[in-house]
């Protein structure tokens, strides 16, 4: 038991050190952008991501018209 547990906790540290020195060599120092907005084909074709939308949907427009509530009458 004991034994798996150092063994993931090895692998586990070798996996974010070998992240670091990924990040650390890069000229920018950045993680890559995989984001859906971050990709110039999904832009290319008007896709964009769910939160996106959602947020533009839920701006209120300029040229919108208030309603009435029925129980306002």
């Amino acid at each position: 038991m004991i034994e798996t547990l150092v063994i993931t906790v090895l692998i586990v540290a070798i996996c974010i050190a070998l992240l670091a020195i990924k990040i650390l060599s890069r000229k920018d120092g950045k993680f890559p952008n995989t984001h859906v907005s971050g990709n110039k084909a999904m832009r290319q074709r008007g896709i964009g991501c769910v939160q996106s939308q959602d947020r533009e949907a839920r701006r209120p427009k300029r040229i919108a018209v208030e309603e009435k509530r029925r129980d306002e009458a």
